[in-house]
């Protein structure tokens, strides 16, 4: 696995000093033992839940690109995903699956999943995930086509709020061959599992 990049110590001691505010407002004491390391912890937890920040999505891609006269569906399928809903700073998680149709460019199979995981690790929305994963591999690869379906559950809805335990959202984004084409779109969907939630 590639390194995560890390925040630099001055600004997780901010980020302590913070979190150990907020224990107190909700009126704990962060100085009894099984909180005064909390603030950090949790600081250093932000930091790499939030590390797609300090990537680059374009990049990633970019190390890995071959010239191949290959024109069917690429699919990667069943990408873990785990985010933080901007709205409530609440995990979501579950499945991404990407497809492409190449136009005399490949990439290292390896690093769809990292894409993902650079847009998944910053505060997000399932939408804005979805259309980011689809435009950065439609933008670097210049594909015939581009297809991204995720499925996800949100802790904001099962935790709180509503409490619905077991609702998946699902979303999808396609480009070029998928969106044009019944059949093509059709095909992915077979190949990724026609069973979704």
């Amino acid at each position: 696995m590639s390194k995560v990049p890390v925040l630099p110590e001055e600004t997780l001691e901010k980020l302590s000093k913070s979190y150990r505010e907020i224990l107190i407002g909700l009126g704990e004491d962060p100085d009894r033992e099984g909180l005064v390391k909390t603030p950090m912890r949790v600081a250093k937890a932000m930091d790499f839940l939030t590390h797609g920040y300090r990537q680059d999505p374009k990049s990633i891609l970019e190390s890995a690109l071959f010239h191949e006269d290959y024109k069917q569906i690429v699919v990667v399928k069943d990408i873990e995903i785990y985010s933080l809903c901007e709205h409530h700073i609440l995990p979501f998680f579950g499945k991404a699956h990407i497809g492409y149709i190449p136009n005399g460019t490949i990439v290292g199979l390896s690093k769809i999943p990292r894409v993902v995981e650079c847009f998944a690790r910053r505060l997000q929305l399932q939408e804005r995930l979805t259309s980011q994963i689809k435009d950065c591999l439609q933008d670097v690869l210049n594909p015939l086509g581009v297809a991204v379906v995720i499925e996800a559950q949100h802790l904001c809805m099962s935790m709180r709020g509503i409490q619905k335990q077991n609702s998946v959202t699902t979303t999808s984004e396609f480009t070029g061959a998928f969106l044009k084409n019944e059949n093509t779109r059709q095909e992915f969907m077979h190949l990724i599992g026609a069973d979704l939630h």
